[in-house]
C-alpha cells in the first residue's frame, strides 16, 4: 500500500486537547494537512477564536473539569458527528523546587490537569471511540515520564503516572482495536521550556545562560526538540502505519538520558 494513502486522514475525527496553540498547535494542524476534520479544545479563549479563525472547530474547556469534558464530548458529537483520534496533549508545567518546599495545592494542580484530564477525556470521549475507525488515542507524557527530573518532582511523577494509564489502557482497550500509545518528548522549543529553564536557574542559584545551554545540549543532537517534530510522531501514532503499535511509550527527545 502507498504509505501517503495511509497517512490519509480524509475520513478521521480528531480531538486536540491544549490544540490552538504551542505543540497542540502543531499536532492540529498536521492532522488537518493530512485532511482530518479537527477539532481542538484550549483553556485560553483568545487562542480558541484564532484556532476558529484558522479554520478548526474550536471551543473553550479545561481539561481538570469533570463537567466541562462532558460538554466538550457533546460539542465534539455535534460538529464532527463522532471521534477516531483523541490527542490528550493539555498539561501543565507545574511547580519547581525542592520536594520540602512545594505548596500542595501547586501539586495537586499538576495531576488535576496532566492525569486527571487525561482520564476525564479518555472516558468521555470513548463511547465515540468506539464508534469510530481506526480509534487510537496519543497521551503525551515526556523525557521526565521515564527519566527522574530534581527540582520537577511533580511534573516528572504526573508524566509518569501518564505512561502507567497508557500501558493499562492498551490492555483494557486492544481486543476493541482500540490503540493507546504516549509520546515522550524532550526539551520542546518554545515560551514554555523557557519559563521552566528560569524557575530552574531560580532554584540553582546559577546564571540563566549556564542553565539554558545545559536544556539545549541534554540530548545526543544537542539541540531542543521542535513542536512539528511532536506533531509527525502522533499524526504516525494515529495512522495505519502503526497498526501494530500499542502501548508504547515513543521518544521524541534527540536522545536524552539525563534531564537537569
Amino acid at each position: 500500500m502507498d504509505n501517503n494513502n495511509r497517512l490519509d486522514f480524509s475520513n478521521r475525527r480528531v480531538l486536540v486537547t491544549a490544540g490552538a496553540a504551542g505543540i497542540g498547535l502543531a499536532i492540529a494542524t498536521a492532522f488537518k494537512d493530512f485532511g482530518a476534520s479537527v477539532f481542538v479544545t484550549d483553556i485560553n479563549p483568545a487562542a480558541v477564536e484564532t484556532a476558529r479563525a484558522a479554520g478548526f472547530a474550536a471551543a473553550m474547556s479545561d481539561v481538570s473539569d469533570e463537567a466541562q469534558v462532558i460538554e466538550l464530548a457533546a460539542a465534539v458529537r455535534s460538529e464532527l458527528g463522532g471521534l477516531d483520534v483523541l490527542v490528550n496533549n493539555a498539561g501543565i508545567a507545574g511547580p519547581t523546587g525542592t520536594i520540602d518546599t512545594l505548596d500542595a495545592q501547586a501539586w495537586k494542580s499538576t495531576f488535576e490537569v496532566n492525569v486527571h484530564g487525561q482520564f476525564y477525556c479518555i472516558k468521555h470521549m470513548l463511547p465515540m471511540l468506539r464508534e469510530g475507525r481506526d480509534a487510537s488515542i496519543v497521551n503525551l507524557s515526556s523525557a521526565a515520564g521515564r527519566l527522574g527530573m530534581a527540582g520537577r518532582s511533580a511534573y516528572s511523577s504526573s508524566k509518569w503516572a501518564v505512561i502507567g494509564l497508557t500501558k493499562t489502557l492498551a490492555i483494557e482497550l486492544g481486543e476493541e482495536q482500540i490503540r493507546v500509545n504516549a509520546i515522550c518528548p524532550g526539551a520542546v522549543n518554545g515560551p514554555r521550556i523557557e519559563a521552566v529553564i528560569e524557575a530552574k536557574a531560580e532554584m540553582l542559584g546559577r546564571p540563566l545562560a549556564e542553565v539554558s545551554d545545559l536544556y539545549h545540549r541534554q540530548s545526543s543532537l544537542n539541540r531542543l526538540v521542535e513542536a512539528g517534530d511532536i506533531a509527525d510522531m502522533a499524526v504516525f501514532l494515529a495512522s495505519s502505519l502503526a497498526r501494530s503499535v500499542n502501548g508504547q511509550a515513543m521518544a521524541v527527545d534527540g536522545n536524552t538520558e539525563k534531564l537537569y
